[in-house]
């Protein structure tokens, strides 16, 4: 109803102008001024105009003037069939229901402007960044959330038209790094991924969770591990040559898992060659007075003037930290792909580090670094407690969306429908996808959450299934109607003009709605809302569904417009699916 909206706006606002004339008052009003509402109850209308703004300028009170707006509404002449009240200090407008119906399907199915793109971010660059694994172990369940956010808000930045860069910096260098690589040295024999039939990424994980075993009864295990990282920033040929072919085994098996759950980056970073970056800038700030040294030697910001505390920037041996690295990895960035925001997806934790990261680079005179930000999100877990990487008691990536196809599969063995899906594996393991995004996506960002693998494969309710579900009915029901039409059914006449009962007009507001919450879901940088949104719509469907007859309505024409509607909702729901990352089913 966005064009009705706005054509309503401007209808309000000549009615407001001319009766600020013949009250011979100076000002003009412009229908950008006219504020609409939506009522709390559908029978006072279905939008509403508050006048309490234009009270001042025309010397009346809020409800004299709705009344006067709606009288003259009423015999300006201009054609309307929408019916205009006075409601208190509102004009509520009842709307045309058959004019919307068929002006907003056309829209829809209009090839020439995709629906629900609302080109609110229409040419600017957006960089993303997402993932940031280590290379000591496999992707785990707080990588899942991290990356279903950073794909989804991806997909929805530019759904609204940002042309968008996803990038992910991995982290392959570090004391953390060199512990899987002393325990395999240690204890590895030469064994392989390959000798030993495990996914490489989870091979180099077992040695990570080794070493801590390990360490528990060498106390040198520590320092040995030190000694390795030394050696490797030194160059030494044979630790080079170790951290090289434990790393490539871990990046492989990560990026087997991001292609398995449909994620995927324009580039890759690494933390190895960009570790370094930042010290010259460093060093800048300090001959421009932005920073100071210590006696010992260390430079460091004070950023209490901020509300924040004092950093230090660079050791007292002149080696960099991880915000000397953030500094220089953010300029490279932006010398790489000059943007106009960089978005970074980490965890809550790391909140303060983004604080002083984007008020550094501030000080260092970058404009750009007003335009940075920190998608924060909370932790995840499963009910039965925290993970801890060194204990082992991390929920690898991999493993849990096995067991959630396995459940799928099991459901569908169960139910008979191998052969209705197709491929029984394949079906199943979209339907673990589908349940894993939207479990992590459908909850805002910031909060903490409990996955749930149970509750998040029901079929009904607020769940991913459900919702392919519903995509793989609305599929049937024109599978159905395209073999009635092969049977030479009777001719239909299209005619959207006879959708006005209730159900399908609370289906229709809820398709218009959609180019709306992308848009807001954008701004916000929150998935959920898209998330929420196809659940309403899942449910305004069923109620039609339920309640509307549709290849047995009463007549052709209301078959054909009902028809026309369903595969309205089904262009919105895969559209919308699309960016949650929830693979489509056409059956189930």
């Amino acid at each position: 109803m966005l064009d009705f909206k706005e054509a309503w706006k401007i209808r309000i606002a000549g009615a407001l102008n001319k009766l600020i004339s013949e009250s011979n008052i100076n000002g003009l009003i412009e229908g950008s001024q006219i504020i609409v509402e939506i009522p709390p109850k559908p029978e006072m209308g279905d939008l509403g105009f508050p006048m309490f703004s234009f009270a001042k300028t025309l010397r009346k009170g809020p409800p004299q003037i709705a009344r006067d707006v709606a009288a003259m509404l009423a015999g300006d002449g201009n054609g309307f069939s929408d019916l205009a009240a006075a409601e208190g200090p509102y004009v509520n407008v009842r709307l045309n229901r058959g004019e919307v119906a068929a002006a907003l399907l056309a829209r829809i199915f209009d090839d020439r402007i995709p629906y629900g793109r609302p080109e609110t971010l229409k040419d600017s660059r957006i960089m993303v960044e997402f993932s940031s694994p280590n290379t000591n172990k496999p992707l785990h369940l707080g990588h899942l959330r991290n990356d279903a956010l950073g794909e989804s808000i991806s997909r929805i930045l530019k759904a609204c038209g940002a042309d968008v860069k996803k990038v992910c910096i991995i982290n392959d260098r570090g004391i953390h790094i060199c512990k899987s690589m002393l325990a395999y040295q240690k204890y590895g024999e030469g064994k392989t991924p390959e000798s030993q039939g495990v996914k490489s990424d989870h091979f180099v994980g077992d040695w990570y969770v080794t070493f801590h075993r390990m360490s528990r009864e060498d106390p040198n295990a520590e320092e040995q591990a030190q000694e390795m990282l030394r050696k490797w920033e030194a160059g030494d040929r044979e630790t080079v040559e170790l951290w090289e072919l434990m790393n490539r085994w871990t990046v492989e098996g990560m990026k087997e898992t991001y292609r398995r759950t449909q994620v995927s980056f324009d580039q890759y970073y690494f933390e190895s060659r960009t570790y370094l970056k930042g010290k010259g800038e460093i060093l800048k700030g300090l001959e421009q007075g932005l920073f100071y040294q210590e006696e010992d030697g260390s430079i460091w910001v004070d950023l209490t003037g901020e509300q924040l505390d004092k950093k230090v920037l660079l050791r007292k041996d002149g080696t960099s930290l991880y915000i000397t690295q953030d500094i220089g990895t953010a300029i490279f960035r932006h010398h790489d792909w000059p943007f106009d925001r960089l978005v970074y997806v980490v965890g809550s934790e790391q909140q303060y580090h983004f604080k002083v990261l984007f008020t550094i680079l501030d000080k260092l005179g970058f404009r750009w670094a007003k335009n940075l930000c920190h998608l924060s999100y909370g932790m995840v877990n499963l009910p039965e407690g925290k993970m801890k990487s060194r204990e082992g008691t991390v929920v690898d990536a991999d493993d849990l969306i096995d067991s959630l196809r396995d459940l799928a599969l099991k459901e569908i063995h169960e139910k008979e429908r191998e052969e209705l899906v197709g491929n029984p594996r394949a079906t199943a393991e979209k339907i673990a996808l589908g349940a894993l995004h939207y479990y992590l996506l459908q909850v805002s960002p910031v909060r903490d959450m409990l996955f749930n693998p149970q509750e998040s494969l029901a079929f009904n309710g607020n769940t991913g299934p459900y919702l392919q579900y519903m995509g793989a009915r609305i599929s049937s029901l024109l599978r159905k109607d395209a073999q009635r039409q092969e049977a030479d059914a009777p001719a239909r006449t299209l005619t959207p003009e006879l959708l006005t009962s209730d159900q399908e007009w609370e289906l229709l507001k809820v398709l218009e709605a959609y180019p709306e919450k992308i848009a807001e879901a954008a701004a916000k940088m929150d998935p959920s809302l898209v998330a929420g949104y196809l659940y309403e719509l899942s449910k305004a469907f069923s109620r039609f569904y339920h309640d509307c007859p549709i290849l047995s309505a009463e007549n052709p024409g209301l078959a054909a417009a009902r028809l026309y509607l369903a595969q309205a909702v089904l262009l919105v729901l895969k559209d919308a699916l699309e960016l949650i990352c929830i693979p489509f089913l056409e059956t189930m």
